[in-house]
């Protein structure tokens, strides 16, 4: 699958979904993109077909409701690195455990959202 990891985020969370050779991950860190506004993340996301990673719920849901087609939104909550790697690995199992080979398709125009205790759910949006 395509990540593309908001800076709110640590770098950390794309080295660590990178490091198994199954996912391609970037960070705004990783292209020299620190700072761009989220509107800016989310057409480059959008444009290289990428997944966005954020805890930034409210302002990624209402760019993802205003355009016809996305590749879809995980919204992790604010938590310590090592967390914010567990949580990601609960998700990518959950994908793969719903079946199909390509799990990503799954995300197409839909956000999901993993609570800190590790509940997931999965909603289409728009």
């Amino acid at each position: 699958m395509r990540f593309f990891v908001d800076e709110c985020i640590s770098p950390s969370l794309s080295r660590f979904l990178n490091a198994g050779g199954l996912h391609d991950a970037i960070h705004p860190r990783d292209r020299g993109r620190l700072r761009d506004s989220d509107h800016v993340v989310f057409a480059r996301a959008i444009a290289e077909d990428r997944i966005v990673v954020t805890e930034n719920a409210e302002d990624f849901r209402k760019l993802a409701a205003s355009v016809e087609l996305h590749p879809g939104l995980i919204i992790l909550p604010s938590v310590a690195r090592l967390e914010a790697q567990r949580l990601m690995q609960l998700v990518l199992h959950h994908l793969a455990n719903m079946g199909g080979d390509r799990p990503q398709d799954l995300l197409v125009n839909s956000v999901l959202t993993i609570s800190a205790k590790g509940s997931i759910s999965i909603n289409p949006l728009p």
